[in-house]
């Protein structure tokens, strides 16, 4: 029973670790294609700056168009660290709900194994008591 209980804790401990890599996977990929949106929005900004500042010479426009990049470019990173932040809260839950999960469960085999055991003690006691009347 304790084999089968280790093999059970086993099976849903690689399934804690198969799920926790596809999240990683997930996150690393919804990281790349955050960065590769950032880096596209970032060159299409420079363009737009490279020309502007060909059309006009005067610093001031030039002073704007760098503080527009600069607010793209922490908006984008705030996104980022808030997609971050919501998958790592995820996660936690996910394994928070595992944890609670494998703990109740192995509260119901320690009950059944208590219950078991009490009632093996019983038989046995009684075979006893049989046993001691017999003689």
């Amino acid at each position: 029973h304790e084999r089968e209980h280790d093999r059970e804790i086993s099976e849903l401990a690689a399934q804690h670790a198969e799920e926790m890599e596809k999240l990683r996977a997930e996150l690393k990929e919804e990281q790349r294609h955050l960065l590769d949106e950032l880096q596209q929005q970032m060159a299409a900004t420079h363009r737009a700056e490279q020309e502007q500042a060909q059309l006009q010479s005067q610093t001031l426009h030039s002073l704007e168009l760098e503080a527009l990049r600069l607010t793209l470019n922490n908006l984008h990173t705030s996104q980022l660290e808030l997609t971050q932040s919501n998958l790592r809260k995820e996660k936690e839950t996910a394994l928070m709900e595992l944890r609670e999960m494998l703990n109740d469960k192995r509260a119901q085999e320690i009950a059944i194994l208590q219950s078991r055991h009490q009632l093996e003690w019983e038989r046995i006691k009684e075979q006893c008591l049989k046993e001691k009347d017999d003689l």
